[in-house]
């Protein structure tokens, strides 16, 4: 999908680790919610309250999910899923454009 028609977003950006990740909320009619954001090189740590998938648009990372002790690569075009109630580890190399979709 390259766009999204009738939506909502909230303009207030979502902020972490000192501006280095951004997004913005995207909220669908039927309750869906998206993230669209920029994350910066780096490493971080996210946990998540719901399941997630995470699609790459441009640039690439890995990423160590749940349970996993090795790191995973991903490019643009790829994504990956992280399970509800947990946490998960990336290693960004280059300015990258992601979407993450929230999964009730």
């Amino acid at each position: 999908m390259q766009e999204f028609k009738n939506v909502t977003v909230v303009k207030k950006a979502n902020c972490y680790f000192d501006g280095k990740v951004t997004s913005r909320t995207v909220l669908f009619p039927d309750g869906a919610q998206k993230t669209l954001g920029i994350m910066l090189p780096g490493e971080y740590e996210f946990r998540t309250a719901e399941k997630e998938i995470m699609e790459i648009l441009s640039g690439n990372l890995e990423v160590q999910l749940p349970g996993t002790m090795g790191w995973q690569t991903i490019q643009a075009g790829s994504s990956f899923e992280v399970p509800a109630q947990s946490k998960f580890r990336l290693k960004v190399s280059e300015l990258t454009d992601y979407c993450c979709s929230f999964i009730k």
